[in-house]
């Protein structure tokens, strides 16, 4: 047997009752209908079901008959319900009280249908494409600003470089390479070993065995291995960079510095650069080789191409330069990936949802530049070491 208090707790909740009268069906509404008693989640998912069905059943509707006499209170949102659920129409038939009339007559007055959502035209999408532009450019404009000001902070490095701040820079060089090192053994890895299962598909068509060492060793060392190493210390170190220093706005320790005198660009921007710069090439070349290692091995279990076999052939099937031309593109990989996490991190405003914003475009733009960047190399330098 319920207790006194879930009865009236019951009783209190909006719901509807279906009586049969000889003129038909008639809806008699009960309850509290209040903001109080309608946003609590039960209550309203009920009621939901309850006119749902009233609705689908085609009943209880305008034609119908309906009773609001039988509701305790009535308030506006509770009015707002009914009036939404008749269709913004009065039924035909509705007894209610005077206080309960007025207040249905005046959702019924300023109850207006949502407008429709303009069409987008030619004008509105010629603007919008002004102002994606304009963003760009003060992106470009900002960006470039922060490489200078890297120049002229490493001219001043190289005049005084018992000031130089050594002490952030072994920080950085320790967080985001020696950390890295695990993560990114793993993941090239396991794409080496992808990659020489599904060459080996191919090459066993053609009795082309041995050429697998070709394939792995130029894709490896030339492209995979620098442009795996810079997406994931892009995921991983340029969205930590960005977050570091977005905190930093968020809790004005950059409006502290900057009254302390210190500049951002020499203590924030420069040992993350160098560090990067310093660290991407080494990464590169370790992703490289567990790339090459997980090759080597599935090439020796899907192909018989044993691994003395792989390591005396590699350097005849690949020339020095590709070395030489990665590890390149690794400390530009490096230098951007840091320059675009501190260029957002330094914009970001001083509220969670501009952190949250910056860094996810830190890690989409890195990921890009790097991208584009390998592909300018590849156009540039096609005709070296192949």
């Amino acid at each position: 047997m319920p207790s006194p208090e879930a009865a009236t707790a019951s009783e209190s909740a909006p719901h509807i009752d279906q009586h049969d009268t000889p003129q038909g069906a008639c809806y008699v509404a009960l309850g509290r209908w209040t903001a109080a008693e309608l946003t609590a989640r039960p209550v309203w998912a009920a009621l939901t079901t309850r006119l749902q069905a009233l609705r689908s059943a085609g009943s209880g509707g305008v034609a119908g008959a309906w009773d609001l006499r039988g509701i305790i209170l009535l308030d506006h949102l509770g009015a707002q319900v009914l009036w939404n659920h008749w269709g913004q129409q009065w039924p035909k038939q509705l007894e209610v009280s005077p206080a309960q009339r007025a207040v249905l007559d005046r959702v019924a007055q300023f109850s207006v249908e949502r407008p429709a959502l303009p069409a987008v035209g030619f004008k509105q999408a010629f603007l919008k494409l002004g102002e994606d532009l304009l963003q760009l450019v003060d992106h470009g404009v900002d960006l470039l600003a922060l490489i200078g000001r890297l120049m002229l902070n490493l001219v001043k490095l190289a005049k005084n470089p018992r000031e130089g701040p050594w002490r952030d820079l072994s920080g950085h060089l320790y967080h985001i390479g020696a950390t890295a090192l695990p993560i990114t053994a793993l993941v090239g890895f396991l794409i080496g070993v992808v990659l020489a299962y599904l060459i080996s598909q191919q090459l066993k068509q053609f009795g082309a065995d041995a050429f697998i060492v070709n394939i792995l060793g130029i894709s490896l060392i030339r492209e995979l291995g620098p442009v795996l190493a810079a997406i994931l210390i892009a995921g991983r170190s340029g969205s930590a960079i960005t977050a570091q220093i977005g905190v930093m706005r968020v809790t004005e320790e950059l409006d502290a510095m900057r009254v302390m005198g210190i500049a951002h660009s020499y203590r924030l921007v420069m040992p993350r650069a160098l560090a990067l710069a310093m660290v991407m090439p080494l990464i590169s070349v370790w992703t490289t080789l567990a790339a090459l290692l997980g090759g080597m091995l599935a090439a020796d279990l899907a192909m018989g191409v044993t691994p003395s076999f792989f390591i005396n052939s590699l350097p005849a099937a690949v020339d020095a330069t590709n070395l030489t031309l990665a590890t390149a593109k690794s400390v530009v990989f490096g230098v951007l990936i840091a320059l675009i996490g501190c260029h957002f991190g330094l914009r970001v405003k001083p509220n969670t949802e501009s952190l949250g914003q910056g860094t996810t475009a830190s890690v989409v733009t890195s990921i890009t530049v790097v991208i584009l960047v390998d592909a300018l190399f590849a156009v540039l330098f096609k005709g070296i070491g192949i």
